[in-house]
């Protein structure tokens, strides 16, 4: 055999061991990110029955608020988990932060469901909420290094789908669970312990990119040559830096980062100030016209979630077809068009479910760019750290918006305003900070 043949044989080879360390990765993210949509869904679905079981006479009279608090808490433990899930990855691997974020949710989840009291609650749901926010950033820079370029994208859309599909799968859990009774609540966050099994599975199928474990072998060699009181190249020398001092101190990718924490900011904002009166609305609606208010209002939340998933798939392969940019203006666009549509022209609920549908499917949907584009901004040694600050520090705003959603009804003056007025204006802001966020990356290799 010539050399030439024994070089393309070891090259498929050496594809093909990609390829399935690829697909192991993503099925493994998938699963864990599926539970993540389950377990934040289901705050969404039983947060009502939790309290009204836990609350006191004096909790039950402003019962709204203190449901808001629930989330809001979630978020809050999401936003700080993740960032700081974002260095660990940095430092201890992808695989092995991807394992502790799984075990850490599934083990808060489950104690979730032996809350003795609203506070216990509330501090659970924080906890809990740590561990939900820690597997993106571990999880997406993962994929972003193990899949090539020209599919990055799509596997991206995929891994992000399974929010969307962990969300229907709790909907659907729950109708199952509330012949229960008041106690149904507690089954379901029950159910999330069985991510624990995945860890399993990360175990045995899924390891680091090389891309990362060259990173690690350099950090290590100029850790000793230092320790040694030998010389370190500059490009090493950065490498025993923090991973947010290495990337957050370079001036270009700090202005970088702070453009799309804003861009971030504000898809999250216009989707938690619509997200929860586009079924409320859709209610209205049907109680207009003798129907049962809140089985339509379930309907459309459900319609709303499971439109997320076509979403985010479409989106990965618009990205990889179209680039990164015209794709997510496409969805900022369709996302702001869409919300006047709905609450100025639509009055019908039959109608409002297909309006929904078609909500879902862009204002979820956008959210897939940022696992495809974020991870090809930032070089391998602050990937992750990078796109967790700025993906889950956008959680921030969003548990504020939770907990002022009812104050900016009131000052509006109606939930057809509000969330018009709020949604519309988030989504133009996001088309025009498109142009500035970074370069196109469409089929270019992740930076070093």
């Amino acid at each position: 055999m010539s050399d030439l043949e024994s070089g393309i044989r070891d090259r498929a080879v050496t594809l093909r061991r990609i390829d399935k360390a690829s697909r192991r990765a993503l099925v493994a993210s998938w699963l864990g990110w599926t539970f993540d949509g389950f377990e934040t869904y289901a705050l969404v679905l039983a947060g009502s029955a939790a309290v009204t079981s836990l609350g006191t006479s004096g909790q039950l009279e402003r019962l709204p608020a203190y449901v808001g608090a629930l989330v809001a808490a979630t978020l809050l433990g999401w936003a700080l988990g993740g960032i700081a899930a974002g260095f660990a990855a940095d430092y201890l691997g992808r695989r092995r932060t991807l394992m502790i974020s799984i075990l850490w949710y599934a083990l808060f989840t489950s104690l979730t469901a032996f809350a003795p009291g609203y506070w216990w609650l509330l501090a659970l749901r924080f906890v809990t909420g740590m561990g939900l926010g820690a597997e993106w950033g571990s999880a997406t820079a993962l994929i972003g290094e193990l899949w090539p370029d020209r599919s990055r994208g799509r596997a991206a859309a995929v891994l992000q789908s399974g929010f969307g599909v962990g969300a229907v799968l709790a909907a659907l859990a729950w109708f199952l669970l509330q012949p229960a009774g008041n106690q149904a609540w507690r089954y379901l966050f029950l159910i999330g312990a069985l991510p624990a099994l995945i860890v399993l599975y990360v175990r045995r199928a899924v390891h680091d990119p090389e891309m990362w474990t060259e990173i690690r072998e350099r950090r290590r060699n100029a850790k000793a040559t230092a320790a040694g009181g030998g010389q370190v190249s500059p490009a090493d020398r950065e490498l025993l830096r923090s991973p947010f001092t290495a990337v957050f101190s370079q001036p270009h990718l700090r202005r970088r980062a702070l453009r799309l924490l804003l861009i971030t900011v504000v898809s999250v904002i216009g989707l938690y100030s619509v997200s929860a009166w586009i079924p409320q609305y859709t209610g209205q609606l049907a109680k207009n016209a003798g129907l049962p208010a809140g089985e339509w209002a379930a309907n459309a939340g459900l319609v709303f979630n499971a439109a997320s998933v076509p979403g985010y798939l479409l989106l990965g392969y618009l990205a990889d077809k179209w680039g990164r940019k015209p794709t997510m203006l496409v969805y900022y666009a369709g996302s702001a068009l869409i919300l006047p549509i709905f609450f100025f022209a639509v009055s019908t609920p039959g109608v409002a479910l297909a309006a929904a549908g078609v909500a879902g499917f862009f204002i979820l949907g956008q959210f897939a760019w940022m696992p495809i584009y974020l991870p090809e901004l930032f070089p391998t040694a602050g990937r992750a750290t990078a796109i967790s600050t700025v993906f889950n520090s956008a959680r921030i705003a969003g548990s504020l918006v939770t907990l002022t959603a009812g104050l900016l009804i009131s000052l509006l003056g109606s939930i057809s305003a509000a969330a018009t007025t709020i949604g519309v204006t988030s989504y133009a802001i996001a088309l025009g900070l498109i142009w500035f966020v970074g370069p196109e990356t469409k089929g270019q290799p992740l930076p070093r």
